[in-house]
């Protein structure tokens, strides 16, 4: 893969989590994160019409990098791969995931044993998730001491008011949320709230 996840992603230190119920949501929910000022988006692979949606978005707004998440499998790989999809993100990871060799990937890690197997593998970059539920800052910072050249992407009950703790730390390159995303208004097509909840989002981040 001539690009790491890293690298890609190297501009952004906010990654919308996106689960798309409505394939017509798609473009606009993009449009609305790049007005934003956010220029990635993670759309999770946990309904039918998520890799529709992620064709939608990269072909009718390219500026966006869009990403596919809750990867499991090889085939989500190809798949996310065929409909345009520019990176690949896991709640953790498989032995055939880390060797596909498909999409610049981005495991998950939870634990100190973990994140050693996959800086072993050659991933520098790595997921660590779920973040708060596995004990939020406080374990990310532990396990990075022993570890000081991996940075981290925390996910997985990030909110506005802990997302600037986390950006505050050096080992973390971005952070992962929905937080700004509020479901409800998704659902409905509110393209108005999401994008004042993203631009608020955006600030903090761009702050911190």
């Amino acid at each position: 893969m001539t690009r790491s996840a890293e690298a890609l992603l190297s501009n952004t230190r906010l990654i919308p989590v996106a689960v798309i119920k409505q394939e017509t949501h798609a473009v606009p929910l993009a449009e609305t994160l790049l007005e934003a000022g956010i220029s990635t988006i993670e759309v999770t692979l946990r309904t039918p019409v998520a890799l529709k949606a992620i064709e939608q978005i990269a072909q009718r707004v390219p500026e966006l990098i869009v990403g596919a998440g809750s990867v499991i499998e090889k085939q989500h790989l190809t798949s996310a791969a065929n409909a345009g999809a520019q990176y690949a993100v896991s709640p953790g990871y498989t032995d055939e995931l880390l060797s596909a060799n498909v999409l610049p990937y981005l495991p998950g890690a939870s634990t100190a044993a973990e994140v050693m197997y996959l800086r072993e593998r050659g991933f520098f970059f790595q997921k660590f998730f779920p973040a708060e539920a596995m004990g939020g800052l406080a374990t990310l910072q532990a396990i990075h001491a022993p570890l000081s050249d991996v940075k981290f992407c925390p996910t997985g009950g990030i909110t506005a008011a802990l997302a600037p703790a986390y950006l505050a730390q050096d080992y973390v390159a971005a952070i992962g949320g929905s937080w700004f995303l509020p479901a409800e208004a998704l659902d409905k097509g509110d393209f108005v709230s999401i994008s004042a909840a993203a631009k608020l989002a955006w600030g903090q981040v761009d702050e911190a």
